[in-house]
């Protein structure tokens, strides 16, 4: 007997159906409670099913509602339905799944695919069958609906219906929906397409066999008339673009000419997935080969694109000035992440570099409207392209540039600053004869009366810092800067936030030479304290920190200090410890401590106290939530990161001034617990303050070596390079300090280090400190590490060679002399590169000069006269040259 609704059941069911639908909070919590209660009866899905599917008397919105709640439903507690009740649902489903609205097929195809992707797939081996079959029906609602379903099951899942769990069922069905390719409703047309696409990335076997097929049916829909089924030929060519490259070579030249009209679709949605044609195809080899021939009509549509639709102006506010007394809404404000520490040595020509295993995100010019368009999409493109043509691109810009960034129409002189910025990276070497003419323009479009020619302008700027920084400080320097600080203080929000960011751009390129227009600079950073809003305070904070950074001690001045700390203290003493604004505080002051040194010691002690807080209360939260997982919550660990990399910034920028502070605090203790922390990030900035700590105050760390050692061994592994570099830093440096007595824990890290130093693929930051740690042990214990020599001796030389010259390198190289004393047969087979690595040095110590010197004379003596010749035959010129020189060898 099929199951029917009791009258009764009905009502209450359609009551709270009603009710669900009311804007009352109050009503929508009786609504919770009340389905909570009607969730113990086992009959109550059913009655949900009925509702969606047969109660054709209630109005749709409601029947789809009852569908979404059932979905909530089988989502939530499917394994506890009756074996009648979830076979009650799947019959009706299949029955309905042609109804006349749109909305419930829709719905029903939801229902269908939340119950397939409970692992029903399995368990449900009519629903691929029989939704397939429907396909076949003379009735389009029928055939509409058994598509849209099938669509969301390939979404949801595409891995699975490519295994054998299922006995292959997509060799049935990916010729299936080729078929429907032909068919004579755009509609279907299109969940046929959007079926099959789901299933080029992975690269499934069946679609693999039918690929020719596949794109001669895409082909075949090149002219469609309908905007979604060219949306989903567009987004098919695309991935087709990544896996089967080989496929589309042949008729590359139509698919380009395809792409240029469809970049120009009037349908926005079909423009956008064109664009990012152009975007995969830069990423491929054949870029250059392919699109030569065709830059000339590309090039044009990309600058098109790269306006501002009318709809953006809109949402951007674009006619709206000032705006800078109106408050941040929370949503608006992304979360931000920290950067731990990460310990860098400095290179040859150039400042310390970037761990490579840390992604720069790039900046964006228009943060707000986040959701990918047309006009970012563009820029995109002509950025990678720039790359990969440089100045060829040239000859089919600059004609149009002149013409847009001198427009009388805001919108299009907008449009040329941005392509200008776009192709700042792959093109400056090209637009260097242009620059001193261009710079000062755009200077002046700084100015504009429209606040987003204003901040595409500072954006621009700031991708040709390095050029402006190159050139005499009064040309560009100067008057840029200028121009940016007014900016920075600009009555609209988006120009203050785009010349904060420009402006710390600036700042990162030319250092030092900020230095003497310091006090100009901080007039107008301490004034925007006072201005901004909520979001850009947070971008302020960056740019004052990227200022100490760049500008270091000379910012050590009682002027300077008096300008900048009040604010800084008071922000600090307004937050409370919870408060997510702490972090970007807590980073500046860790660089401005760093810079300060000695001139922050007046702040140092409540910001040294509250960061030992942060930590405490952040371990005592982690305690309780591992103990009690349901009383409590997990912390959030950035507070206690950040609070580390502070404490690693004072001990940094105070030295031997931070040893009451140490002493009067149980930071030791809490460093302790920190290091053996499940959470990467955590141990990586513990590591960070220990080296640091190791640096100012040892006497407070070498009570605590004996536990510390065999955690730092552990934390040796390339796996988090991060957290193995830090601790190799800072056994580096706590094996400097403690001399002859580290040689107990040789033992514990030896090994690991020397495996690292000789795995392909370690990222240059960790090498580097990894052959500085291993010429350190070998300092102080040289009869230890010598054995070793012949197994490290390579690579340790050849990390090291670009490295300048300073207090690490110097201990480094003894250490290694001391070795090769102890075992000079541990580097004959590879004293070639102990050749080139002495050469790299530009001015060493007198007394590591003579070491140099002996162990070189040494072996030139040891081997004879002949012998030596015929080895130095082998070394380039200019190695020969400097040995010659420096060593006369």
């Amino acid at each position: 007997m099929e199951w029917q609704p009791d009258e009764q059941g009905l009502q209450q069911v359609l009551q709270l159906l009603k009710d669900s639908q009311s804007p009352d909070t109050a009503t929508q919590r009786a609504v919770q409670e009340k389905l909570e209660q009607l969730n113990q009866f086992p009959d109550f899905n059913n009655y949900l099913i009925f509702v969606l599917t047969s109660l054709k008397s209630e109005d749709e919105p409601t029947r789809s509602l009852s569908g979404l709640i059932l979905k909530n439903n089988v989502k939530a507690h499917y394994q506890n339905f009756p074996p009648n009740v979830a076979d009650f649902i799947k019959r009706e489903c299949l029955n309905n799944i042609g109804d006349p609205s749109p909305l419930i097929r829709a719905t029903i195809g939801i229902l269908i695919t939340t119950i397939a992707s409970k692992g029903e797939l399995q368990t449900w081996p009519e629903l691929l069958p029989q939704l397939c079959n429907l396909l076949n029906s003379e009735d389009y609602n029928t055939c509409e609906g058994s598509f849209g379903a099938l669509q969301k099951i390939c979404e949801d899942s595409s891995e699975l219906l490519d295994s054998d769990a299922l006995n292959r069922p997509l060799n049935i069905m990916i010729p299936k929906f080729l078929q429907f390719f032909k068919h004579c409703s755009p509609k279907i047309r299109s969940h046929a397409i959007a079926c099959v696409n789901q299933f080029i990335i992975g690269r499934a076997q069946a679609l693999m066999d039918n690929i020719d097929t596949f794109i001669e049916s895409l082909f075949a829909l090149a002219g469609d008339e309908d905007s979604e089924v060219r949306k989903n030929v567009c987004r098919a060519l695309v991935m087709l673009l990544e896996v089967r490259i080989d496929r589309l070579i042949p008729h590359m030249h139509s698919i380009i000419q395809y792409m240029l009209q469809r970049t120009q679709d009037p349908d926005e949605n079909v423009a956008l997935e064109a664009c990012e044609f152009w975007l995969t195809l830069a990423e491929q080899p054949i870029c250059k080969e392919a699109l030569s021939g065709h830059l000339v009509q590309l090039i044009p549509i990309l600058v098109n694109g790269m306006k501002y639709s009318e709809i953006d102006i809109i949402l951007l506010k674009g006619d709206v000035e000032e705006d800078e007394a109106v408050p941040d809404s929370e949503q608006d404000i992304k979360p931000r992440f920290h950067k731990s520490r990460t310990v860098t040595l400095q290179h040859e020509g150039g400042e310390g570099e970037e761990g490579e295993d840390i992604d720069e995100d790039e900046d964006d010019d228009d943060d707000t409207l986040s959701d990918w368009n047309l006009r970012k999409c563009s820029a995109a493109a002509l950025d990678v392209l720039a790359n990969v043509f440089r100045e060829e691109l040239l000859p089919h810009l600059l004609p149009l540039l002149k013409g847009l960034l001198f427009h009388p129409d805001w919108v299009i002189k907008e449009s040329g600053i941005l392509v200008l910025g776009a192709i700042a990276e792959g093109c400056m070497q090209g637009m260097v004869p242009y620059l001193p003419e261009l710079i000062p323009h755009l200077i002046q479009c700084l100015c504009d009366k429209k606040a987003l020619v204003r901040s595409i302008a500072c954006w621009t700027l700031s991708r040709y810092a390095h050029w402006v920084v190159s050139q005499p400080p009064d040309a560009h320097l100067k008057p840029l800067m200028t121009e940016l600080l007014k900016r920075i203080l600009d009555g609209n929000k988006r120009v203050q936030e785009a010349a904060c960011s420009a402006f710390a751009t600036l700042e990162e390129e030319a250092c030092t030479e900020l230095v003497p227009y310091l006090s100009f600079i901080l007039d107008t950073l301490v004034f925007a304290f006072g201005k901004y809003q909520h979001k850009n305070l947070l971008i302020l904070y960056d740019a004052i920190g990227t200022l100490a950074d760049s500008v270091g001690h000379h910012l050590n001045q009682p002027e300077y200090i008096q300008k900048l700390m009040p604010p800084l203290i008071a922000k600090w003493n307004e937050l409370k410890d919870e408060d997510k604004d702490l972090f970007p505080l807590l980073e500046c002051l860790s660089s401005v401590a760093t810079a300060l040194q000695s001139g922050f010691l007046p702040y140092c002690e409540p910001v040294y106290q509250r960061c030992v807080t942060l930590v405490q209360k952040t371990l005592a939260q982690a305690m309780m939530y591992s103990q009690q997982p349901d009383q409590y919550e997990a912390p959030d660990k950035d507070f206690m990161i950040v609070a580390l990399d502070l404490l690693s910034g004072l001990a940094e920028g105070l030295g031997g001034h931070v040893d009451t502070l140490v002493a009067r605090s149980n930071i030791m203790t809490l460093l302790f617990q920190c290091m053996q922390d499940t959470m990467p990030e955590v141990r990586q900035s513990s590591f960070a303050l220990l080296g640091d700590l190791t640096k100012a105050c040892f006497p407070h760390v070498k009570p605590c070596i004996a536990e510390f050692m065999p955690i730092l061994g552990t934390n040796l592994n390339p796996e988090f390079i991060s957290v193995c570099n830090n601790a190799t830093w800072a056994i580096g440096e706590i094996c400097m300090q403690m001399g002859v007595e580290m040689q107990p824990y040789i033992a514990m890290v030896l090994n690991q280090l020397v495996e690292i130093i000789n795995r392909p693929n370690t990222p240059k930051t960790l090498l580097e400190n990894t052959a500085i740690t291993i010429g350190r042990l070998g300092y102080v214990c040289p009869q230890e590490v010598a054995p070793m020599l012949p197994q490290f001796i390579r690579p340790w030389c050849t990390s090291l060679r670009n490295i300048r010259d300073n207090e690490e390198k110097d201990s480094a190289f003894r250490g290694i002399c001391m070795m090769i004393g102890v075992n000079p047969g541990g580097v004959v087979q590879d004293f070639i590169f102990f050749c080139d690595a002495v050469a790299s040095w530009v001015n060493p110590k007198d007394d590591l000069r003579d070491m140099f010197y002996k162990i070189l004379h040494g072996f030139k003596e040891q081997v004879g006269e002949e012998n030596w010749q015929q080895f130095s035959e082998q070394f380039p010129p200019l190695l020969k040259e400097r040995l010659a020189a420096c060593y006369g060898v």
